[in-house]
């Protein structure tokens, strides 16, 4: 599976995992120089505190595009240190 904003893929593996119809990518797999911390965070009641990225590419930005869970709760451990995207993210194979 492929993660594609803006002409540039975001990440990039098979080895995604889907949650409530969204491809998870391995944190490994996204490309770094892409994405910058942002300051939001939400919260589920069954996965946790999600935390935010924005990209940033040739100038174009794509605020809290990204989300992730640092420290999911037990029901959701197996996307810890992985990767979620939305907001004009493109997910194809």
């Amino acid at each position: 599976m492929k993660a594609i904003w803006n002409g540039e893929i975001l990440a990039d593996s098979q080895k995604t995992i889907v949650v409530e119809n969204n491809h998870y990518f391995p944190r490994d797999s996204i490309m770094d120089q892409y994405f910058e911390p942002s300051s939001k965070k939400t919260f589920c009641p069954w996965k946790g505190e999600a935390k935010y990225l924005s990209l940033n590419i040739n100038g174009s930005r794509n605020d809290d595009a990204a989300w992730y869970y640092p420290e999911p709760k037990d029901a959701a451990i197996e996307i810890k240190d992985y990767v979620a995207f939305w907001n004009g993210v493109e997910i194809k194979e």
